[in-house]
């Protein structure tokens, strides 16, 4: 153990800062369910859930058995060079629950590789050359997925990230004016955007595709409204433009349906997954339909170690462990028992601006008392008296203002009372400190 911690407070000397330094950068030795056990000796319950990835809790036994079963039969692919029956039946299976037509799959790694697959894709078969995103998602950092990122301007400095692309406002329900019903206000903005965009900017005729996070989530766990999203289907559908859905976080049960397309009653052409697919194991896919993706020819795209064959196992695993546990409908019920216990918080502290949520979705968003305008600074300090009480959360947003709530999907109301109370105490000791 001393060895390890004496490489971890050297860790600059074998570490990218990059890599190494996020928040809250804590020594961890083991994880189970809900919950990270330090090397200090202290049990933290973990409302990160590895950032929307281990949606069936840490270690589930199920899932172990299943690395280990996977392990005695293969342990590297290359899919194309050989063939294995994980990789074949998780295609399946994922066509089951995946909404319309999507049942085609290009299997990668990670979010940003699926992305870019996504873009890929869509620019080869529509054989034209631009792309239009929304300001504030969060798409990857590879040059490619950088070109759609727009949640944070670090993410693209000095990288001048292709100018292939176009970017128009998110939904902004916010700045509804009062009176006015924010569902018609959305899209009467979005008509206007995509008005002025096709007016001044690019042709219609020239956009391959149209990108967007469902749920913003890096940029600040923001919801549009339905129809906001369905009318974007409509546009595109207008132009023969293709839809691409990023649902690497908003996959797999996390917004209380199995993606959040489903919750929008609108289904894209192509949709990036990821993250929660194989419970901590790196996996992630471009997916659409076989039309479409048959008119993708060999050679086009390719991987050495994308649908690795103990991850694809692992990923059948989740699947019935989602079935088995009712993973998704727990998300719904316990995502809306944590929002009505966080908004009576809200109603207490004045400090909490604005609690959004779909499902396990959460966000916090914070401000500050006497400016009313978002407070990141804030938002550190609550994180960390927080895990000082014992739970652990993540930031979000521009200036990370948003306190990030997504615990596993196997989560307890008894769970998410015990460090809702946790977080009580932390902001208590802030807002006592700041008066």
């Amino acid at each position: 153990m001393s060895n390890w911690l004496n490489l971890y407070d050297n860790m600059e000397d074998f570490l990218a800062p990059s890599m190494a330094k996020d928040h809250p950068n804590i020594p961890i030795v083991k994880e189970e369910g809900c919950y990270y056990f330090g090397a200090d000796g202290k049990k933290y319950l973990d409302f990160t859930s590895g950032i929307a990835v281990t949606n069936t809790g840490h270690r589930h036994p199920k899932i172990v058995q299943s690395i280990k079963d996977a392990a005695d039969q293969l342990v590297h692919g290359p899919s194309g060079v050989i063939m294995y029956e994980s990789i074949l039946q998780l295609s399946k299976n994922l066509g089951e629950v995946l909404p319309g037509d999507l049942d085609c799959f290009f299997f990668a790694n990670s979010g940003t590789e699926a992305i870019e697959g996504a873009l890929k894709l869509a620019k080869f078969v529509t054989e034209r050359p631009y792309v239009v995103s929304f300001t504030g998602c969060f798409h990857g950092r590879s040059l490619g997925a950088l070109s759609v990122t727009t949640s944070k301007s670090k993410y693209r400095k000095f990288l001048q990230p292709s100018h292939l692309s176009y970017q128009i406002p998110y939904a902004d329900a916010k700045s509804c004016p009062e009176g006015m019903d924010p569902e018609v206000y959305c899209v009467e903005q979005l008509e206007k955007d995509f008005k002025r965009l096709f007016k001044h900017q690019v042709t219609p005729e020239e956009v391959a595709c149209v990108i967007l996070e469902p749920v913003l989530g890096e940029g600040g766990y923001i919801i549009p409204p339905k129809s906001w999203v369905k009318r974007i289907r409509e546009i595109c559908d207008e132009h023969g433009i293709l839809l691409i859905f990023d649902e690497v976080q908003t996959g797999f049960g996390r917004t209380g349906e199995w993606f959040a397309s489903q919750y929008f009653g609108v289904t894209p052409d192509i949709m990036a997954i990821a993250k929660g697919i194989a419970s901590g194991l790196p996996l992630s896919a471009t997916v659409a339909s076989k039309e479409l993706m048959k008119k993708w020819p060999i050679g086009m795209h390719g991987t050495t170690f994308g649908g690795n064959p103990i991850a694809c196992s692992v990923a059948l695993t989740t699947l019935e462990i989602f079935h088995e546990e009712n993973l998704v409908e727990n998300s719904k019920v316990v995502g809306a028992y944590a929002t009505k216990k966080l908004n009576e918080l809200k109603a207490k502290y004045a400090i909490i601006s604005d609690v959004r949520s779909v499902g396990l979705m959460i966000g916090i968003e914070i401000s500050n008392l006497e400016t009313g305008e978002p407070d990141g600074q804030a938002v550190m300090k609550i994180l960390d008296y927080a895990l000082e009480e014992g739970v652990l959360f993540y930031l979000c947003g521009n200036v990370g203002e948003v306190i990030r709530m997504i615990p596993p999907l196997t989560v307890t109301k008894e769970q998410i009372d015990d460090g809702l109370k946790m977080l009580e105490k932390a902001i208590i000791r802030y807002t006592n400190e700041t008066k």
